[in-house]
Order: C-alpha cells, then sequence, then structure tokens
C-alpha cells in the first residue's frame, strides 16, 4: 500500500498532517508530533501584529472571554507560553530543522502588503521547506468594494512570492463572490496550493454582562463538506495543491478529501480533542479502507471525484441544490430521513 502523496512539491509519507495550531507551538510538541506519525509540521501562526509590536493588544483579544468556554483553557496554553515573537519564531524553525527529519513549513498570519512580508524571507533562511500564507480579513467596511479586497489579497501574495524561493501555499476563507476566479488569481500571484478553508470565528453575546465574547468552538466532521465542495470544482481547473482542512475527524473525510482533488487533508480539532494517538488510527483506518477497495496507493484516489471525473459534474453546482431542496422526505414518525 502507497499512502504516500505530494504537496508543495514536498514527498510525505502520508496525506493526513496536522494543520497549524499550539501543538506545533514549541520543540516538544513538535517532536511529539513526528513520533506520533505526522509526515510534516505545519508551525502555529507568526502574526503580523506581533511583527508589528501589537503583540500584547493581539493576546488580549485572543485571551478574552475564554473563560466562558471551559474547555478552551484545556486546548490552548496561556498567551504568553504560545505567542513567541518573530526572533523566537524564527529559532524556534531553525531548531525544528535540527531536532527533526520532517518537512517544515512556517506560518504567516496577516492582511496588508508591507514590511511584515519580509519575514516569509527569513523564515526561509531560517530553513523552513515551505510557507502557509494565512490571509484573515473579514471586510465590514461599506465603502470598501470586493475588487479592492480581492486586489489586496493577490498583492500580499505577489509580494511574498516574490521574496521567496521556497513554495508558498495561500489559507483563505470562501467568502468570496467569485471563489474559482480567486484560486486563479492566486496561481497567478506564484502560489503552488491553497488551503481551504479559514474558519470564520464569529463572537457570541454575553447578555448579563452586554459583551461581545469571542468563544473557541472545535470543528465538527460536517464542516468539510465547504471546502470539499470547492476542491472537488477547482481540481483540474488550476494549476495549485490542494489541502483541505476543517472538518477532518476521521479516515472517512480524508478519503472524501483526497477524491475531492485533494493533496493532503489537515486536521487540529480532532487531535486537540482526542490525542495525538489519532494520526495512526485515522492513518491505519484509511489503509484498511483502500486495501478492501482494491486501491494500491493514494494517487489512484486523487481528484477521481473531482467535477471533472465524475459522470454528473451538475451535483457539484446548482443541480444539486435543486434535489437537496426536494429531498426531504418524513419517515413515518415524522422525522427526517
Amino acid at each position: 500500500m502507497n499512502l504516500k502523496t505530494r504537496y508543495l512539491g514536498l514527498e510525505l509519507d502520508h496525506p493526513l498532517v496536522p494543520s497549524a495550531s499550539p501543538l506545533s507551538s514549541d520543540l516538544d510538541g513538535i517532536r511529539r508530533l513526528e513520533d506520533a506519525g505526522a509526515p510534516a509540521i505545519v508551525l502555529f501562526s507568526l502574526f503580523e501584529e506581533q511583527i508589528n509590536q501589537e503583540s500584547r493588544i493581539l493576546d488580549h483579544y485572543l485571551a478574552y472571554g475564554t473563560e466562558s468556554y471551559a474547555e478552551a483553557l484545556s486546548y490552548f496554553p496561556q498567551a504568553e507560553q504560545y505567542h513567541v515573537g518573530p526572533d523566537g519564531y524564527l529559532n524556534l524553525i531553525r531548531r525544528a530543522k535540527e531536532s527533526t527529519k520532517l518537512p517544515v513549513i512556517a506560518n504567516l498570519n496577516g492582511v496588508s502588503s508591507g514590511g511584515w512580508t519580509q519575514y516569509a524571507k527569513l523564515m526561509e533562511e531560517a530553513g523552513a521547506d515551505a510557507l502557509e500564507l494565512n490571509i484573515y480579513y473579514l471586510a465590514t467596511n461599506p465603502d470598501v468594494e470586493g475588487s479592492e479586497i480581492e486586489k489586496m489579497y493577490t498583492d500580499v501574495v505577489s509580494e511574498v512570492v516574490s521574496s521567496v524561493r521556497i513554495p508558498v501555499a495561500v489559507k483563505v476563507g470562501p467568502y468570496f463572490s467569485s471563489m474559482s476566479n480567486m484560486a486563479k488569481k492566486f496561481a497567478h500571484a506564484g502560489a503552488k496550493g491553497l488551503v481551504m478553508f479559514n474558519r470564520f470565528y464569529q463572537p457570541d453575546f454575553d447578555l448579563e454582562e452586554l459583551e461581545v465574547k469571542p468563544n473557541l468552538v472545535l470543528s465538527t466532521k460536517h464542516e468539510i463538506r465547504l471546502p470539499l465542495h470547492w476542491t472537488a470544482i477547482l481540481y483540474g481547473r488550476v494549476p495549485l495543491d490542494f489541502a483541505i482542512t476543517s472538518g477532518v475527524h476521521s479516515h472517512w473525510e480524508v478519503l472524501k478529501a483526497l477524491m475531492a482533488g485533494a493533496n493532503v487533508a489537515m486536521t487540529a480539532s480532532e487531535l486537540l480533542a482526542r490525542g495525538l494517538g489519532r494520526i495512526r488510527e485515522i492513518v491505519g483506518d484509511m489503509a484498511t479502507w483502500m486495501a478492501e477497495h482494491e486501491y494500491e496507493s493514494v494517487q489512484q484516489m486523487i481528484g477521481s471525484m473531482s467535477q471533472i471525473n465524475v459522470a454528473e459534474p451538475a451535483a457539484y453546482e446548482r443541480a444539486n441544490y435543486q434535489k437537496v431542496l426536494q429531498s426531504f422526505r418524513p419517515d413515518s414518525t415524522g422525522l427526517l430521513v
């Protein structure tokens, strides 16, 4: 059974990659990930705000309200332990490369062009094998047009790509008027991969204190449907590698991601909730399923159920929308079937 896959030019032993999270925030965590069977290390995010000397403000808003969601405190370390500064981050890359044989993918999180993108070059010089550019921006100004937002995204990608020789993957949310066109623009800007999708962390209201409080909620398996849908549509149409993240909790989601066209499936919530042992369990279950269904390699599966490879490609578009709305059938008890 050949479980190897290629992502961003890197050969990986299998397609289940732990995504950026506190699990890779220090050298001990990185070693634990390697011992648990991770095929690559995606480091936690270095934020633009940290580089701009605003980390204390950022830490305040990231930590604020976590006590209102009890589980959050057990999943994530304190801000001073988790959010290292730019120099510490570069040192972590160096130490990770010295201590592990795995590919190391650095993670740069920001929204604007400018001096902070120079850190992409420093990450490369520190030894990073690839870079995940995580662009998280919520457009709230009604005077800013969508075209301006799209240009901001592509400008950031172009600037980062032009500063490094290592491959760059772009992690974004799905909230574009034309996701397909944006994927094409990212490819034209020089990106080699697309990570789908950034989760939209909506705040909640505290009705007693009359405050807006952010709450951390881990993903569920149902969240894979959106990135699965877009990966299956984009596969074969844009020259990018694809990573599906959010909603990957078992071998079923990994298999679906591959068949949609993803090179890798990424998970953090499952590992945070149930431990690093889940990596080998999921990969083992995936290999068993592949053997039972006579697959000899991961490569046979990638893109096999994408839009360009299925008998009814319209199932990914409006035809599926109509069928879903007409599919409601209550059973004898009145429940949905």
